[in-house]
């Protein structure tokens, strides 16, 4: 087996788009940590969200700072991890400046847009169970995002309803060329 990668990846979008499905998904082809961001929002978050209250810059702001923590190997949960290893987050990421936010802490960090029609999107999450993210908070994340830009290179988009094996491939090919690559 080749050496993991030093990739940093975070694969965003609202909720429901499969973020936490690419992202292990990737984690297992390439040979990265697999880091869900849900599971690094503060109690208080979590809370919020349950209850169908959406979450603020205010909120957000220091678990950004987990999840780029958790990108370098620093964070409580991949704390016997090494830093100098590849590692894959799924985080929303929905505003630019968050995106910034992340790209001034992580040198050499690349997205990875999963985008939705906001039907399939519903429907997903109406048939998700046990999670925390309220389905009537998919209407305040789809307005709260800023769709990745042109001039944001190193974002690559693909769409949500894509087979798992060719957004692996197409991640691949775009951010991990020399990887070798387990499907």
């Amino acid at each position: 087996m080749s050496q993991p990668t030093s990739l940093r990846l975070v694969v965003m979008g609202v909720s429901g788009c499969g973020k936490t499905t690419l992202t292990q998904a990737l984690a297992a082809a390439l040979g990265l940590r697999a880091v869900d961001g849900d599971d690094l929002h503060l109690p208080e978050s979590v809370r919020k969200m349950s209850a169908g209250i959406a979450l603020t810059d205010d909120d957000r702001w220091p678990w950004l700072e987990r999840v780029a923590a958790s990108l370098h190997g620093q964070s409580e949960i991949n704390s016997k991890s090494d830093p100098r290893a590849g590692c894959v987050v799924a985080c929303s990421a929905l505003r630019c400046s968050y995106r910034d936010h992340l790209r001034e802490r992580v040198p050499g960090l690349r997205f990875v847009f999963l985008d939705g029609d906001a039907a399939l999107l519903h429907q997903r999450m109406a048939q998700r169970a046990g999670h925390f993210m309220q389905l009537q908070l998919l209407e305040s994340q789809l307005n709260t995002l800023e769709r990745p830009g042109k001039n944001e290179d190193d974002v690559l988009t693909l769409q949500a309803d894509q087979l798992l094996t060719e957004q692996v491939t197409q991640v691949a090919r775009a951010w991990a060329p020399n990887a070798e690559v387990r499907l």
